[in-house]
C-alpha cells in the first residue's frame, strides 16, 4: 500500500508552494484537491494522466474512498490542502480513518494565507510595544466556536487577530470586537486571495469593516494596531543592546 501525502498548497501564487509539494505533484498519480480554495494554475504541476478529484464536489467518505483504492493499487497520492494543512485543512479526521485503515501518511506544511496577507499589506504582525501575540481564529458562524474563543473574548487581549472564514458576517465581527474593548477606530483590513492575481486589499477599521463591502469568505480580516503607524523601535538591533554575538555600547 502506498502513502497519502498532505501536502499545503500556499496561499494561492503557483511559485509560492514549497519544493517538496511541487515534487510530490509532479509524481503523484492521484491528486485530491480542495477545489473551493486552491488555484487550480497549481495542477499544472501534475504529469499527464493523472488522476485528478476535486474534493469540493465529495464527502469525506468518498475522499477516503479513492485515497484507499489508489493506496491498494500502490499508486502515488497527494491530498492537496489551500495554505497550510494545519489551519482549517480539516486533516485530522482523515489521517485518523487512513491510520484505522492501515494507511501510512504524511504531511508537507506550506505557506499559509495569512502570511501573505501580511506581506502584501507590507504588516509586521508583532511590532514592539504594540502586539507581540497573533491570534488566528474565525468568528461563529453556522458552525459554533468553544465559549471561551468567542471573538469578544479574544479581542479583550489586544492582540494582532486574524479571522478567516469571516468575510461574510462583517457586521457581527465588528460587533464583537468593539463587544471585547476594541476601539472602533482600531485598524483593520480585508485581503481578498492574498498573493493571487486578482488580489485586493481594503483598509479601514474597526467600526468601518462592514462598510468595506467585502463578502467574500475567502477573504481574511486582519485587525490591530500593528496596521498603525506608531511603535517601538527593536532592541534587538539597538547599539546599547548586548547579545550573544555583539557587545552593546554605551
Amino acid at each position: 500500500m502506498s502513502t497519502v501525502h498532505f501536502v499545503g498548497a500556499g496561499p494561492g501564487a503557483p511559485d509560492l508552494l514549497t519544493l517538496r509539494g511541487r515534487d510530490l505533484l509532479e509524481q503523484a498519480a492521484v491528486v485530491i484537491y480542495a477545489g473551493s480554495l486552491v488555484n487550480p494554475a497549481l495542477l499544472d504541476y501534475t504529469k499527464k494522466g493523472s488522476e485528478i478529484h476535486n474534493s469540493a464536489e465529495m464527502t469525506l467518505d468518498e475522499v477516503i474512498a479513492v485515497m484507499t483504492t489508489a493506496s491498494e493499487q500502490g499508486k502515488k497520492i497527494v491530498r492537496l490542502h489551500t495554505g497550510d494543512p494545519s489551519l482549517y485543512g480539516a486533516i485530522r479526521e482523515q489521517m485518523d480513518r487512513l491510520k484505522a485503515l492501515g494507511i501510512s501518511y504524511d504531511i508537507c506544511p506550506g505557506v499559509s494565507s495569512f502570511c501573505a496577507a501580511a506581506a502584501a499589506l507590507e504588516a509586521e504582525y508583532t511590532l514592539p510595544g504594540v502586539s507581540q501575540t497573533l491570534i488566528i481564529t474565525r468568528a461563529e458562524g453556522r458552525t459554533a466556536v468553544p465559549e471561551g474563543e468567542k471573538l469578544s473574548a479574544l479581542a479583550s487581549h489586544g492582540a494582532t487577530m486574524v479571522l478567516f472564514l469571516s468575510a461574510g458576517m462583517l457586521d457581527k465581527v465588528s460587533a464583537e470586537l468593539i463587544k471585547g474593548g476594541l476601539s472602533p477606530e482600531t485598524p483593520a483590513a480585508i485581503v481578498y486571495k492574498a498573493s493571487w492575481p486578482e488580489q485586493q486589499i481594503l483598509r479601514g477599521t474597526v467600526g468601518t469593516l462592514a462598510k468595506l463591502g467585502a463578502a467574500e469568505k475567502t477573504a481574511l480580516v486582519i485587525v490591530g494596531n500593528v496596521l498603525g503607524d506608531e511603535y517601538e523601535l527593536s532592541r534587538l538591533y539597538a547599539p546599547d543592546f548586548t547579545t550573544a554575538f555583539r557587545e552593546g555600547r554605551p
